[in-house]
């Protein structure tokens, strides 16, 4: 028997069919279904394979699972009956596959946030930090720290829907693809039983403002109360969320640390996990994701990295819009004029801080709307609309303090849960970077809940460590942020950690040549992905480990905005703050001083700001930055100079990553942008 992976939609569908034909279901019959005579989908709504793939010899066989009749599951809280058919179907089908001993609906409610979070205190996975108000400490298991980028897929019946075909035969950069057989039996060799003896918690979450046209809704299953509390800090969630879902369609998302009880070896700082199991699949044909084994928070918020970007950028390109890895800011000048940038960086690039910045040039002002996603659509007044499709902060602790970002700092100190933190003896935190001097007496204890030291050769905190915080709370928090119609964005901004040969600021030539930069972005190396040292990597748009599909698809995509008919195309920069002296360290100071580059892109739009051409873009022209009040000495010549030898290897290496990597898929456009970039490059 085979089935559609999309149930047919109601008047309210918050997702877009996909524009191609829908795989079938493989469906295997499973006893103790109550009341039912015909089988039921084992991997409903969660397997894209065709049934009439697999040959009666098939060595995919059905799991064997114990019955378990609905009824006698325990409904700790909500009612199953109260769902949208679709919703309930959903449920049920993974509460016989998962076999959870109890069922909890959320409603979003802070009296059921309470109780998350005592029972958590009472199982020892986490901490109260009664230095704070409402804030909590939790210790993961060191193996389940970061995204797991090695074991994160795309599932499509054709390789090259997922990735580029590298050119001879190599391993693909831009993602990682499995098939949907391989697929059937991971799932059947993970899912089977692998909530029994704990509760399944079913998230109802709206990625952007409830009831906004650019909002979509997800459904999250999970056996984690910390995915349950988190998810409450970074998405609207609960029973306001079914009421605007009502029978429409929703993004499918099961989660489960791969721990059912009773345990077969005990777990590490009370945290379960199941590193060697670990899997995170999406099967955007399907609207759906799949994570196992895995309880950090990139791999099990799935509304997040998962849903914003990998499924969202596929429903994007098909519903003609964008779903980036960017930022959202407002500024606002000395004249109370103001303009909306959105900004690409990898992770630990500096994000949330230019998010959050204090300028130091008098009279400026910025607010934040978000600071890791953005998702864009062209309004019928061709304005590109932007919305934060978050409702919180999920932060990389190191390196944050008052000196870097006084907002973050203000914003953590309630209704926070930190992540692999260091702590204090008076119940705070602490990080590397944090730039605070502990009173005396006061001792740390190390993430990997030790007694910690200066001298110790270690880092307090794991360089990953997070703050998940609410976004309301921020004091810059801008007040079009929950906009239901977003916010116009007249800058978008690219960047990374270039410590060397590339300046601290230039404007691309055109929207083609925009893309082209973003495309070519590079960047060191971060802490936010299993990778090790510092190696400069290939990061185009800062989406890399995050394309949900094809990435020459999507540049295809990125290139047709300029063929919309009416469209203000918004200026596009590329940004550096971390290039480096041979002898001095840093040449540009940052932080609050990057005002002085976000007032010359400002000048620029309105046409104010003096730019001179260079080979890569164009450059200040001098004087055009405004360098008043600036402390200490800037070298500007060494912060702006163009080594031709550099450009000459970076136009080599980007050249030989889009012919290995993108090959075939790389759009013509692409393709002449670096030749022209080639071509000015030796004329230097």
């Amino acid at each position: 028997m085979t089935g559609s992976c999309q149930e047919p939609r109601g008047r309210n569908s918050s997702i877009s069919s996909p524009s191609s034909p829908l795989p079938s279901l493989l469906m295997w019959d499973i006893p103790g279904t109550a009341g039912s005579s015909t089988p039921t989908p084992l991997l409903l709504f969660l397997s894209p394979s065709l049934a009439h793939s697999l040959s009666p010899d098939s060595s995919i066989m059905p799991p064997q699972l114990e019955s378990q009749n609905q009824s006698d599951l325990r409904i700790l809280q909500g009612d199953l009956s109260s769902l949208s058919p679709a919703v309930r179907e959903f449920v049920e089908a993974n509460v016989t596959l998962c076999q959870p001993d109890a069922l909890h609906i959320c409603d979003g409610s802070e009296e059921e946030n309470r109780t998350i979070l005592t029972q958590m205190e009472e199982q020892g996975m986490i901490k109260k930090l009664f230095k704070y108000e409402n804030c909590w400490l939790a210790r993961t298991d060191p193996r389940d720290v970061a995204r797991v980028e090695s074991k994160t897929v795309i599932v499509t019946r054709e390789q090259r829907d997922t990735v580029p075909t590298p050119l001879e035969g190599g391993v693909s950069q831009l993602g990682r693809w499995m098939s949907p057989e391989e697929f059937d039996k991971a799932m059947a060799q993970r899912f089977p039983g692998s909530m029994k003896g704990r509760t399944m918690y079913v998230i109802p979450f709206s990625m952007g403002p409830v009831g906004s046209p650019l909002s979509k809704i997800g459904v999250e299953l999970t056996d984690s109360p910390y995915v349950v509390a988190s998810m409450r800090v970074m998405t609207r969630m609960g029973k306001s969320v079914l009421s605007a879902l009502g029978t429409g369609d929703f993004v499918r998302c099961l989660h489960s640390v791969g721990c059912p009880l009773p345990l077969k070896k005990p777990l590490v700082n009370n945290w379960p996990c199941n590193p060697e199991q670990t899997l995170i699949a999406h099967i955007p044909d399907c609207r759906q994701i799949v994570s196992f084994g895995s309880g950090y928070g990139g791999n099990s918020l799935l509304g997040k990295k998962c849903f914003a970007l990998r499924i969202a950028s596929r429903i994007a390109k098909e519903e003609g819009w964008l779903a980036e890895h960017m930022l959202i800011l407002g500024v606002t000048n000395p004249a109370g004029e103001k303009k909306y940038m959105a900004a690409a960086f990898p992770s630990a690039c500096g994000k949330t801080n230019l998010a959050m910045l204090s300028p130091t040039l008098p009279g400026w002002k910025v607010e934040c709307v978000g600071d890791d996603i953005a998702w864009m659509k062209f309004d019928n007044q061709g304005n590109l609309r932007a919305i934060n499709p978050e409702n919180g902060f999920f932060g990389v602790a190191p390196g944050t303090s008052a000196k870097t970002n006084p907002n973050a700092m203000e914003t953590i100190i309630k209704n926070t849960i930190f992540t692999n933190v260091a702590e204090t003896s008076d119940g705070g935190v602490f990080w590397e970077g944090m730039d605070q001097s502990l009173p005396e007496g006061v001792t740390v204890t190390s993430w990997k809940n030790k007694l910690w030291s200066p001298t110790d050769g270690e880092p307090s905190a794991h360089p990953n460590s997070r703050f998940c915080t609410p976004a309301g709370q921020c004091p810059i928090i801008d007040p079009q942020w929950e906009s239901p119609e977003g916010v116009p964005i007249e800058a978008i901004i690219f960047g990374g950690r270039r410590p060397e040969g590339v300046p601290l600021v230039y404007e691309a030539f055109s929207w083609q040549h925009g893309v082209f930069v973003g495309a070519a972005m590079r960047s060191e190396a971060t802490a936010a992905a299993e990778h090790k040292g510092k190696v400069i990597m290939h990061d185009p748009f800062a989406m890399r480990p995050f394309f949900g599909y094809n990435f020459g698809q999507y540049l295809s995509h990125w290139l047709s905005m300029a063929d919309r008919p009416g469209a203000k195309l918004p200026k596009m920069f590329h940004v550096n703050w971390f290039r480096k002296s041979p002898t001095t360290g840093f040449l540009w100071p940052g932080f609050g001083d990057n005002i002085r580059v976000l007032d010359w892109m400002f000048r620029r739009i309105n046409g104010k700001a003096g730019a001179m051409p260079s080979a890569i873009g164009y450059l200040p022209s001098r004087d055009s930055l405004n360098l008043q009040g600036l402390q200490g000495n800037v070298d500007l010549d060494q912060l702006f100079s163009l080594d031709q030898d550099f450009w000459q290897k970076e136009v080599e290496e980007v050249k030989n990553y889009f012919t290995m990597q993108v090959n075939d898929d790389l759009p013509n456009e692409a393709a002449r942008q670096l030749e022209q970039l080639q071509q000015r490059v030796d004329q230097m």
